[in-house]
């Protein structure tokens, strides 16, 4: 077992991307102000359905005991998936909520994610010391969402800030300047997740409009990726907020070489247009970018992932996610067995361990509440 410098036992598995479910939409009412009760109830996040697949977003065996959602009950999601697995803590992700940021009323967004935040609190983080959370925030108000950052951030289990991909607008452009300002104060990475490309009021997922069906939606969902990138660092948003760390969960890193190449080659050519960077732009990504595996690309040959490794210097920079309770949920008892031990070591639980200071296994008691 390895041991912390201290000699406590380090984790084994850390999950970055586990969908933690709101059961009944009554359950978030105690929380939520009652003038956005009916709101709620009647349409939900209220940002619009995405693509048909053939399958369902969930496991059919992740139903809870009670036949309840899969993901809604934190007792049965660490017996169904934690015990079983060895995973020594789950970073919560949220499911069916992450959207509200493309809800076209931002009083209501607000209002969602704070009623969200503390019901996550109390049902999640105040179940097992296994859990971490999230703070949800609705991007299309950043002055707003860095007032949620600030009031959640004393809750030493929130261990990141995370919204939704889908955006009006790239998340390098300086309107978001205060969501990040707020996560930088508090040491606290910001996170994205995909899915809501193309809904709400976000634009269409690729620059010539909507795919026809899931599968094209779900292939080029990357792409959203590289432009949230690409803009973070052109604009000069690590030079501004230097401890910055954005993590880019759930959209795969094989495209992640080519746009590095991309970006250096014409940095090179263009850098009297961005005066504010202060070197390649493949360093800023090394540095501040962190991605999840789930789901990882899986080519042929084994040693072409590892390829793809060494070619960003992924060392530090990727995580072990399960997905879970999702269709296309990753075993870690099976999965990254084509990558060389060492980096799957990290990946496992080393990468996650540094970014979110989970060095020593969870302890039973641990509160929830900053001193």
């Amino acid at each position: 077992m390895a041991q912390t410098e201290e000699g406590a036992e380090a984790p084994r598995i850390i999950d970055a991307d586990v969908h933690n479910a709101i059961g009944h939409k009554d359950h978030l009412l105690p929380f939520l102000p009652k003038a956005f009760h009916e709101q709620w109830l009647r349409g939900g996040p209220g940002y619009g359905g995405g693509y048909y697949g053939n399958n369902s977003v969930n496991r059919s065996d992740a139903v809870t005991d009670t036949g309840g959602a899969p993901g809604s009950d934190p007792l049965f999601l660490k017996k169904h998936h934690l015990d079983r697995y060895g995973i020594d803590y789950a970073v919560l992700t949220g499911s069916g909520i992450l959207g509200i940021s493309l809800n076209p009323d931002p009083d209501f967004g607000n209002a969602v994610a704070s009623a969200y935040n503390d019901w996550l609190v109390e049902t999640w983080l105040k179940a097992s010391p296994q859990y971490k959370g999230s703070i949800l925030v609705n991007h299309s108000d950043p002055p707003e969402a860095a007032k949620e950052i600030e009031r959640m951030a004393r809750h030493k289990d929130m261990v990141q800030v995370i919204m939704c991909s889908g955006s009006r607008q790239l998340f390098g452009q300086r309107v978001f300047h205060p969501i990040y300002e707020a996560a930088a104060r508090h040491n606290l990475p910001v996170a994205i997740h995909p899915g809501t490309e193309g809904r709400g009021i976000a634009g269409p997922p690729t620059p010539s409009g909507h795919p026809t069906r899931y599968l094209e939606w779900h292939n080029i969902l990357p792409t959203n990726y590289m432009a949230h990138v690409n803009s973070l660092v052109c604009e000069g948003v690590f030079e501004k907020f230097p401890e910055m760390v954005f993590v880019a969960i759930e959209g795969g890193l094989a495209w992640l070489p080519h746009l590095m190449w991309r970006m250096d080659k014409n940095y090179k050519g263009l850098r009297d247009t961005v005066p504010w960077l202060k070197k390649l732009p493949s360093e800023y990504i090394r540095k501040h970018i962190r991605l999840t595996t789930q789901p990882i690309e899986e080519p042929e040959r084994k040693d072409h992932l590892n390829a793809i490794f060494d070619m960003i210097d992924a060392d530090h920079m990727v995580m072990f996610s399960s997905d879970y309770p999702h269709w296309d949920f990753d075993n870690p008892q099976i999965a990254l067995q084509q990558i060389r031990k060492p980096l799957r070591d990290r990946i496992f639980a080393r990468n996650a361990m540094d970014l979110y200071g989970l060095h020593t296994r969870p302890q039973v008691g641990e509160g929830a509440v900053r001193a």
